[in-house]
C-alpha cells in the first residue's frame, strides 16, 4: 500500500526539526530545496555581509539527495556552504561554532530507520533553533516567498572541510581530564552504522582504551539496524563475550548513549545523569545544584538526586526542550531516559561520545566498576509501551483512554504515575506506567494500550 503525499497545510518541524520517510512529504528533495531557500532568506535578513552555513549528515542513503538540495537552495540565495560530511550531530553543533558559522544543518532521522531522514537547524551558537524562526522559515515556504535572488555573482560557493572529523575528535578528547587516560580500560563500542562510525573508536583509542568496535561499516541502509542505542542488547552480549570492562551503544547520529556495566547490565540515560550529577556536586562542581530531566525520567532517580540537595527541574520530552529548560534555569547538565545527556560545560547539544568520556572519568578517578556507580540509584518498576496510531487524535479527546487512565491513576495514588503521549517524530503513542510493583505497573500499561490501539490503533 503505498503512502499518501501530505499537503503544504501541515506543520514542517516536529519535535526534532524535519523528519519522515525519504521522498515523501516532507521529506522531498523539492521541500528540501524550498526549506535551503528559506533558511538563506532568514539568515541574510539578519546578516551583514555573505552568511555561511555548515552541512553535515549521518550514513543514510538518502543524505546525498538531501545535502545536495540543501546546498543548492542555500547558495541560489547567496549563502556559502561548508560540507563536513558523516559527522555526528553534536559534532556539527562543535563545527558550527569553530567556523564561527550563522547556521549549521544535520541531515539526519537520529534513532530512526534508513528508509527515513531528517533535517536538524543550528544557531550560530550550536543551539537548536526555537520554534519562532522555524515558525518563519515554515511560512516563506508556504507563500512562496523567494523574492530578491542574489546576482551572478552574489551566488553563493560550496566548500567541502577536510578536516572536521580530527576537529571533533580533538574536542571531544578535550572534555576528559588531560592528566588521565583509558589504558588498562576494555570498551565494547556499538557504532549503530551511523555518524559516528569514524570517529568514536578514534576518540576512545587515542586515550590509550583497547577498544573492541562493531557496527561501523555503513552502507546507507544499515544504520540503527539490530544495533546501537536501539539495540543495547546487541553491546550487552558483546561486553560479557570479550570480558570488557564497560560497553557503550551509540545512536545513529551519536547524540545519545546507552552504557553496559561490567556485568552486562544496561545503565540507561537516567542512571547516567544521576552518575554525573552525583559526582559534580560531590566536587562542588555542579553550578547552582540543578539538573533539567524530562518528564520521562524516572521517579527513583528524581527522589535520589532530590535526596544529594540536588534541585531536579522536568522538561518536555526532546533534548531541544531540555536545553532550553537548562537555560531558562541556569543549569548546566541535564538529560532523558533515551540516552541525551547535555553537559552545557563542553556541548550544546547531546553528546554521545562526551556523555561517555565524563562517565569513564568518574570510573577511572573513583576506582569503581560501573555496576558499583549505578547501584546507588534505586528505580521505581517502569513499563514503557508504544502503540502505533493511525492519526494523532488530541489524547484528551479519546473518552475511553482517559477514562482508563483516570482508572489507573487513582490506583497509583502517591505510589507511582502514569504518562501517555505521543511520539513528536514517529506515529506512536507512548504510554510509561511507574509504580512499586513491577507485575502491577505491566498490567496497568498493557490495559491502556490496548484501549489506545481500538480507538486510534493502526487497522
Amino acid at each position: 500500500m503505498s503512502k499518501s503525499r501530505k499537503s503544504f497545510k501541515e506543520r514542517l518541524f516536529g519535535t526534532d526539526g524535519i523528519r519522515g520517510h525519504a521522498n515523501f512529504y516532507p521529506m522531498t528533495v523539492e521541500m528540501t530545496l524550498c526549506l535551503g531557500k528559506a533558511v538563506a532568506k532568514v539568515l541574510r535578513a539578519r546578516n551583514i555581509g555573505r552568511p555561511r552555513v555548515v552541512i553535515g549528515k549521518d550514513t543514510r542513503l538518502s543524505g546525498y539527495m538531501f545535502e545536495n538540495a540543501l546546498i543548492a537552495g542555500l547558495t541560489s540565495m547567496g549563502v556559502d556552504t561548508l560540507m563536513v560530511g558523516p559527522l555526528p550531530t553534536p559534532g556539527v553543533a562543535f563545527i558550527t561554532r569553530a567556523y564561527r558559522a550563522d547556521a549549521g544543518i544535520v541531515i539526519s532521522a537520529s534513532h530512526n530507520p534508513f528508509h527515513d531522514n531528517g533535517i536538524k537547524l543550528f544557531s550560530s551558537e550550536g543551539f537548536k533553533l526555537h520554534d519562532a524562526l522555524e515558525d518563519e522559515m515554515e511560512n516563506i515556504i508556504e507563500s512562496n516567498d523567494f523574492s530578491d535572488f542574489p546576482l551572478d555573482a552574489e551566488l553563493g560557493r560550496n566548500k567541502r572541510i577536510a578536516d572536521a572529523d580530527g576537529r571533533y575528535i580533538e574536542f571531544a578528547k578535550a572534555t576528559f581530564p588531560k592528566g588521565n587516560t583509558l589504558k588498562g580500560l576494555k570498551i565494547f563500542l556499538d557504532c549503530a552504522h551511523g555518524a559516528a562510525h569514524r570517529v568514536a573508536p578514534l576518540v576512545f583509542w587515542e586515550l590509550d582504551a583497547d577498544v573492541i568496535t562493531i557496527a561501523n561499516e555503513p552502507n546507507g541502509i544499515n544504520i540503527n539496524d539490530h544495533c546501537g542505542a536501539l539495540y543495547p542488547c546487541v553491546a550487552q552480549k558483546g561486553v560479557i563475550e570479550h570480558g570488557a570492562h564497560v560497553g557503550i551503544a551509540l545512536d545513529g547520529d551519536g547524540d545519545r548513549v546507552i552504557m553496559i556495566d561490567e556485568k552486562g547490565q544496561i545503565v540507561d540515560g537516567d542512571t547516567l545523569l544521576a552518575i554525573c550529577a552525583q559526582e559534580l556536586k560531590r566536587k562542588e562542581l555542579l553550578k547552582n545544584d540543578r539538573v533539567v530531566a524530562t518528564i520521562m525520567t524516572n521517579y527513583g532517580v528524581i527522589k535520589y538526586l532530590e535526596s544529594l540537595g540536588i534541585t531536579v527541574f522536568l522538561s518536555k520530552v526532546g533534548d531541544r526542550y531540555v536545553i532550553q529548560d537548562m537555560l531558562q534555569h541556569q543549569a548546566f547538565l541535564g538529560g532523558e531516559q533515551s540516552g541525551h545527556l547535555i553537559f552545557l560545560d563542553h556541548n550544546t547539544t547531546g553528546d554521545g561520545i562526551v556523555s561517555a568520556l565524563q562517565v569513564l572519568r568518574i570510573m577511572i578517578e573513583s576506582e569503581s566498576t560501573l555496576s558499583d556507580l549505578a547501584s546507588c540509584v534505586k528505580k521505581y518498576p517502569q513499563t514503557l509501551l508504544n502503540i502505533p496510531v493511525r492519526k494523532k487524535i488530541p489524547i484528551q479527546q479519546l473518552s475511553r483512554t482517559q477514562k482508563v487512565i483516570q482508572e489507573v491513576e487513582n490506583m497509583l495514588v502517591d505510589q507511582g504515575r502514569v504518562l501517555v503521549r505521543y511520539s513528536g517524530t514517529e506515529n506512536l503513542c507512548r504510554v510509561m506506567v511507574e509504580g512499586p510493583k513491577k507485575h502491577q505497573v505491566d498490567q496497568l500499561a498493557e490495559s491502556i494500550a490496548k484501549t489506545i490501539a481500538k480507538e486510534v490503533g493502526k487497522k
